[in-house]
């Protein structure tokens, strides 16, 4: 990490230019920092010199920054309360702190969690922003270099040890199959391994839940094409002879599609766990720690509205 000009700077002053910026106006800033007039003059004149730009410019109606000053102003509107909860050990205020926070899901994830978040979370948290990306093959190392917070994914025995994680949700598989087919409500282990089925994948060569589950008792189903999202696999099922085996939850956004029935699978599938994770790194981070306990609940509230009917 180069440091080289944080070393020479006084971090005080941008405590100053903060005031001045948002006041406009010596006389204010210097009250509300308990500073003297000329105090908070000298300050502006090594900002000045610090940025090498005026930053402030003095006009009829009070100080105007100038475009270099406008910037200033917009990192610092975060970086600061950012600084001041480290030095405090304050919790994070998502109606104050200014952060957006990146997720890798995949769209089982996204389908199932998002909608919720933007009622439950969002409305709550003025200051924050959620940017969710595909999960895909470059999600941990994205995790290892702080690119990504945080990962939605089912528990597949993929995850690096190294990561943090923990359950969040558990669900079942269900089978989608098209409205015309004649396969029973409940399926055989014959029955499911003689369809031809969409595969879901995103591990390339590596199995899926389902084929290790069916490798698990020597078996094998044939998928003729694979595709990254379980909703493409859905949509891939009207007017073929194609089984798409998602998970319930999603599979539940189709029971009222004319164009579809929904199966239940050989009992060998079982259930399984969804996972958020995270590098260790972030496990005391206090925002981290909000953006968890926000998924968290999330789900938890998801879980009862389902047992609900």
């Amino acid at each position: 990490m180069r440091i080289t000009h944080l070393r020479q700077a006084d971090l005080n002053l941008l405590v100053v230019f903060t005031a001045l910026a948002e006041e406009r106006n010596v006389t204010r800033a210097a009250s509300r920092l308990l500073l003297s007039q000329p105090a908070v003059s000298r300050a502006l004149q090594r900002l000045r010199e610090m940025f090498h730009d005026d930053l402030l410019i003095r006009t009829s109606s009070g100080y105007e920054p100038t475009p270099k000053g406008e910037r200033l102003l917009r990192e610092l509107a975060t970086t600061l309360p950012r600084l001041d909860r480290l030095l405090s050990g304050a919790e994070f205020d998502p109606q104050e702190e200014e952060t957006t926070f990146r997720v890798a899901v995949t769209d089982h994830a996204s389908h199932v969690l998002c909608p919720p978040i933007c009622k439950m979370v969002l409305p709550e948290a003025a200051k924050v922003s959620f940017e969710f990306v595909s999960f895909g093959g470059q999600t941990f190392e994205a995790i290892e270099k702080g690119r990504i917070d945080l990962m939605l994914n089912a528990d597949d025995g993929y995850l690096p040890p190294r990561f943090a994680s923990e359950m969040v949700f558990d669900d079942s598989f269900s089978c989608v199959a098209a409205k015309e087919n004649k396969y029973p409500r409940v399926l055989t282990l014959k029955q499911y391994l003689a369809a031809q089925h969409v595969g879901v994948g995103i591990w390339g060569e590596l199995q899926t839940l389902p084929d290790k589950r069916l490798a698990g008792i020597g078996e094998k189903r044939r998928c003729p094409i694979w595709v990254p999202y379980f909703g493409a696999a859905v949509r891939c099922v009207p007017g073929t002879p194609f089984l798409a085996t998602v998970p319930s939850r999603l599979a539940g956004f189709e029971s009222n599609s004319p164009a579809v029935r929904i199966l239940k699978p050989p009992e060998v599938l079982g259930r399984f766990n969804y996972l958020m994770a995270w590098h260790p790194r972030m496990n005391t981070d206090a925002a981290h720690l909000w953006l968890r306990r926000a998924i968290r609940e999330t789900a938890k509230a998801l879980a009862i509205q389902i047992a609900a009917g």
